[in-house]
């Protein structure tokens, strides 16, 4: 019984934190200066960006190429500019969280 209790704690706690790890990321990587979760700033705000690639099976890997990379012209005139601190895997961490929210 011990085990599965501490199982459950355990397991709670990394739910708990798997978001929180994701937007700590974006903000690290200073993600968070252009985009918000609710609301647009220079760039769409995350939801905005979740809903508009829901359903599409290639979202993942492309949104992940222009976090790292850039883009322009699917927003409006301001560019995103290139990320070259974010790594390929921490560019996937980032846009599957993303992709995720409701």
């Amino acid at each position: 019984m011990k085990a599965i209790v501490s199982f459950l704690v355990v397991a709670g706690a990394l739910v708990s934190t798997a978001v929180p790890a994701s937007e700590e990321l974006a903000k690290s990587k200073g993600c968070l200066t252009c985009h918000a979760m609710d609301a647009k700033i220079l760039g769409p705000s995350y939801k905005e960006v979740a809903k508009k690639y829901a359903g599409q099976a290639d979202a993942e890997t492309k949104l992940a190429d222009k976090v790292i990379k850039g883009g322009s012209g699917v927003w409006g005139n301001i560019p995103m500019p290139p990320n070259a601190r974010v790594t390929p895997e921490e560019a996937k961490t980032l846009v599957h969280w993303i992709l995720n929210l409701k």
